[in-house]
C-alpha cells in the first residue's frame, strides 16, 4: 500500500508537469514576437518536433527500463530531464536576438522536455494505478486532472511574469518545482508491484492494442490545435488582445481540468463508457463553431475554447486506465504506449499546422479538419469501449 506522502508527490508530480509541458506554447506570442525571439510559424512548429521524438522514444522504452531500473528511477529519471529543459529555455532568453544561437538552444530544450514527458507521464499513470488498484479509472482521472490544473496556470503564469517585464519567470518556477520534486521524491520507495504474466505478454503486442493507440493519434491531434495555436487564433482571427488570447488558452486547459475532475465524480450515473463516447462529438461541433467565428468575436472564442476543453477532458486519461484494465498483463507498457502515440498526434499539430498558415491556409480551414478528426475519434470511440466494461460502484479513489 502506498503511504499518503508517496499519494502527494505522485499527485504534486502530475499538476507540475503539466506547468512544464505548456511552458512552450504558453510562450508561444513571445517566441513570434518580432521584438522578442522573431521565429516564424515554421520556426515555432518546428520546436516541437525533437519533443515529440524524444517522447515518443521515451514512452515505448519506459516500460523496458522500469523492469530493469524499476519505475521510480525512469519517473525522477524523466523530472531531471524537465529540470535540464527549464534550465536551457531560461539560458536562451540571454540570446533571443540571435537566432542562430536562440533557436538550436531551444530546439535541445524541448528534446529534453519531451524526453521528460516521456519518462515522468506514463510512470506516473502507472504509480496512480498501482497506488489504487480498486479504482484505476477514477485515480487516473484524478491525476490527469492535477496534470491539467498545471496546463491552465502555465498561460496564466506567463501573463504575470511578461506584465512584470520577465516572462522567462515561469521557466524558472517550473526548474524550481522539478527540483522541489526530486529533493522530495528520493526518500520515497514508489514501489509497483510487478505485472502478472499472461496471454498478451507471450504473443507480442495484443490487436486491441493498435485501437487505443489510434484513438491517441486522433485525441494528440485536437488536443494540440487548441494547447498549440488557440492563441495565434484568438489574435489573427479574431482580433484579441494577447491577454485575452493567453485567458483563451487557460479557458482550454482549466475545463480539461474541470472536466477530468466533473466526470470522475459523477461516474455512478454517467459511466465512463457513455462519457468516452460522448466526448469526441461534442468537441467536433465545438471545431466547427471555432472555424465559423470572425473578427470581433473574441470574447465567444474564450467560450469555444473552454468547450474544446470540455470536449478533450476526459478521453485521454480513460484511454489509459482503459487500456491498463483490459491489457493488464501489459499495463506498464500500455500506459506508455498510449502516450507515445498522443504524442504523434501531437506532433503532426504542433509542427504541420505551422507549414500550412506560412503557405496560405486559415486557421479556420485547420479548426474545420480538426472537427472531421474529432468525428472519427468519435466513431473509434465505439471500438475502444466495446470490450471495456464499467463498474457501477464509484471507487475509493474518487474522494481523492
Amino acid at each position: 500500500m502506498a503511504t499518503r506522502r508517496e499519494t502527494n508527490v505522485v499527485y504534486a508530480a502530475g499538476a507540475v508537469q503539466g506547468i512544464v509541458l505548456v511552458t512552450f506554447p504558453a510562450a508561444s506570442t513571445i517566441f513570434t514576437d518580432p521584438d522578442e525571439y522573431g521565429l516564424s510559424n515554421t520556426q515555432y512548429g518546428l520546436l516541437f518536433v525533437p519533443q515529440v521524438v524524444t517522447a515518443i522514444g521515451a514512452s515505448l522504452a519506459g516500460a523496458w527500463l522500469g523492469r530493469r531500473v524499476g519505475t521510480r528511477k525512469v519517473y525522477i529519471g524523466g523530472l531531471v530531464a524537465g529540470l535540464i529543459s527549464m534550465t536551457l529555455l531560461i539560458v536562451s532568453q540571454f540570446f533571443e536576438s540571435d537566432t542562430s544561437v536562440a533557436l538550436p538552444l531551444l530546439l535541445v530544450a524541448t528534446a529534453f522536455l519531451g524526453l521528460g514527458f516521456g519518462l515522468a507521464v506514463p510512470s506516473l499513470n502507472t504509480l496512480t494505478a498501482a497506488f489504487h488498484p480498486d479504482g484505476v479509472a477514477t485515480s487516473v482521472l484524478v491525476l490527469n486532472a492535477l496534470l491539467g490544473l498545471g496546463t491552465a496556470l502555465a498561460p496564466v503564469f506567463v501573463a504575470i511574469f511578461v506584465g512584470l517585464g520577465f516572462w522567462w519567470g515561469l521557466p524558472v518556477l517550473s526548474a524550481a518545482l522539478l527540483t522541489a520534486l526530486v529533493l522530495g521524491s528520493l526518500s520515497l520507495p514508489l514501489r509497483v508491484p510487478a505485472a502478472p504474466r499472461g496471454p498478451d505478454r507471450a504473443h507480442g503486442i495484443p490487436a486491441r492494442f493498435w485501437m487505443f493507440a489510434g484513438f491517441a493519434v486522433l485525441y494528440g491531434v485536437c488536443e494540440t490545435v487548441n494547447g498549440n495555436w488557440s492563441q495565434l487564433d484568438m489574435t489573427s482571427e479574431l482580433g484579441a488582445s494577447t491577454t485575452l488570447a493567453a485567458i483563451a488558452l487557460t479557458a482550454f486547459w482549466a475545463m480539461v481540468t474541470v472536466g477530468r475532475v466533473v466526470f470522475a465524480a459523477v461516474q455512478s450515473w454517467l459511466p465512463p463508457r457513455a462519457t468516452y463516447r460522448i466526448l469526441p462529438f461534442l468537441l467536433a461541433v465545438t471545431f466547427g463553431l471555432i472555424a465559423l467565428l470572425g473578427d470581433g468575436n473574441a470574447a465567444l472564442g474564450v467560450l469555444a475554447f473552454g468547450l474544446a476543453g470540455l470536449g478533450c477532458s476526459a478521453l485521454l486519461p480513460l484511454t489509459i486506465s482503459f487500456g491498463q484494465e483490459e491489457l493488464a498483463s501489459i499495463s506498464a507498457a500500455m500506459a506508455g504506449g498510449v502516450i507515445a502515440f498522443y504524442q504523434v498526434g501531437y506532433g503532426l499539430a504542433a509542427f504541420g499546422v505551422g507549414p500550412l498558415l506560412d503557405t496560405g491556409v486559415g486557421l479556420p480551414t485547420i479548426y474545420g479538419l480538426a472537427a472531421i478528426v474529432a468525428l472519427a475519434m468519435g466513431l473509434m470511440s465505439f471500438g475502444v469501449t466495446h470490450q471495456t466494461s464499467d463498474s457501477p460502484e464509484v471507487p475509493r479513489a474518487a474522494a481523492v
